[in-house]
């Protein structure tokens, strides 16, 4: 009998048993549950408002400055708040009602682009470089301002996302949420170029207020789920202990998370783009809305492809491979002179970053347990979430430094560096298979 169970065949004919069929793969699944389609509305107004705050925050400053360090000022203003809080808010977001925590940290955004639009409305003081470096300085505050709220929202609203869908659905809903991020991404950029070229500084900011209140109301719109485990109280020190110790002991995270972090830190060109496109590319603030919206193209087209098939094989070399391949992009970026080709380029990178995006936050949502969801996400945040913001004060570094072409090619090299480095020192990530849960060690 243990022979005919260990071969799995029929005892009477001895033949294998036919296998069965393949469960179909249905993409809208986490579309059918309410409370995620709130979740991801709220994702697309609170995006679509941030990014339209960003275009015009950056125009604005280097229309006052001409510098390109001022840019990557911007960027560390808003990382050194997010940094310094998230393993707090990853407590917070562990410890208290997700759902509330997201709420306040949006009633602060929303208030500090509603001030950007007081301060930036026509005629409140004239000429933007004739106030004087304290206009600049507030500026910079209210970005401070947005760094903490931001510290508390993401992981507050990651682990929120394991609470809106049932678990067979992680996967797809990751697809989904990160698709319709991007869309925001693609949308925002261009309509806060145009915004800012059409009507000025203080009505783009109105926009993304009202933008940021709808998203506010959205997750009003979700309802609570009492059945979210929690883990066992305990103290702050404790937690972040628990929280950092599950990443730092586990390679297939720490490599992921990692290999990311030098990919933006180094890899990007979006915080240098206004001099791309005044003194290279030469097509001004329209233009600019258009180069940041490129990334955001290429990525919702991957998203659409990955939200409508089953989850990929060889998730580990397929990672890795498009990080080489963001790399590739933004160093024929950097040598480009043609608009159109410059746009096609950081549209091919946007979709090698979502691909890699995508596996990165599956691995999180499938494998990490609901209780310490926030901590782990805050942890993530870190690594990933702060590699925009320092990544944007490198950037205007080396475009200093070095000029803006020479900066983002090195940084491309270093990016597949980073990727070399990675896969010999992380084999759990290299050899990863699938994503689901269960399936390879981590």
């Amino acid at each position: 009998m243990s022979d005919l169970r260990s071969t799995g065949r029929n005892p009477v004919s001895g033949a294998r048993p036919a296998p069965a069929p393949a469960a179909r793969h249905d993409s809208l699944a986490p579309l059918r549950v309410a409370n995620f389609r709130w979740f991801v509305i709220s994702i697309l107004t609170m995006a679509m408002g941030a990014q339209i705050q960003g275009v015009v925050v950056a125009w604005q400053i280097y229309e006052i400055t001409h510098d390109p360090l001022s840019l990557g000022m911007v960027g560390l203003a808003e990382a050194v708040p997010f940094i310094g809080l998230a393993l707090w808010a990853g407590h917070v977001a562990d410890s208290l009602d997700r759902r509330r925590v997201a709420l306040v940290a949006l009633v602060v955004l929303f208030l500090c682009a509603l001030v950007l639009a007081l301060v930036s409305r026509p005629g409140a003081a004239g000429d933007w470089a004739a106030r004087g470096p304290a206009f600049r300085w507030a500026i910079y505050g209210v970005i401070v301002i947005c760094g903490a709220a931001r510290s508390f929202l993401l992981p507050a609203r990651n682990a929120l996302g394991a609470e809106v869908v049932p678990r067979a659905l992680y996967a797809s809903a990751v697809a989904w949420r990160t698709g319709v991020w991007q869309v925001a991404a693609v949308t925002g950029p261009a309509l806060g170029g145009l915004l800012f070229a059409w009507f000025g500084a203080g009505p783009a900011y109105a926009v993304a207020a009202a933008l940021m209140a709808s998203a506010l109301v959205s997750v009003l719109r979700i309802r609570a789920n009492q059945a979210v485990a929690r883990g066992p109280a305990m103290s702050l020190a404790t937690s972040l202990r628990e929280g950092v110790s599950f990443i730092f002991q586990r390679r297939l995270f720490l490599g992921a998370m990692t290999l990311d972090l030098f990919a933006v830190l180094f890899g990007g060109a979006v915080a240098i783009l206004p001099v791309f496109a005044e003194q290279i590319l030469r097509v001004g603030p329209q233009g600019l809305g258009l180069l940041r919206t490129a990334p955001a193209i290429g990525a919702v087209l991957m998203s659409v492809a990955l939200a409508l098939r089953p989850p990929p094989r060889r998730a580990g070399p397929t990672f890795l491979w498009a990080v080489v391949a963001f790399g590739l992009c933004m160093i024929a970026f950097a040598v480009s002179r043609w608009f159109w080709l410059s746009l096609s380029l950081l549209a091919a990178g946007g979709a090698a970053d979502m691909l890699s995006v995508y596996v990165r936050s599956t691995l999180i949502q499938t494998r990490v347990p609901t209780a310490m969801l926030g901590r782990v996400s805050s942890v993530n945040q870190i690594f990933i979430g702060s590699s925009n913001e320092i990544g944007a004060f490198e950037s205007g570094v080396a475009a200093r430094l070095l000029g803006p072409e020479p900066s983002v090619m090195v940084g491309g090299f270093i990016t597949i560096l980073v990727v070399a480095v990675t896969a010999w020192w992380a084999p759990e990530l290299r050899q990863l298979d699938r994503i689901d849960p269960g399936t390879d060690p981590g």
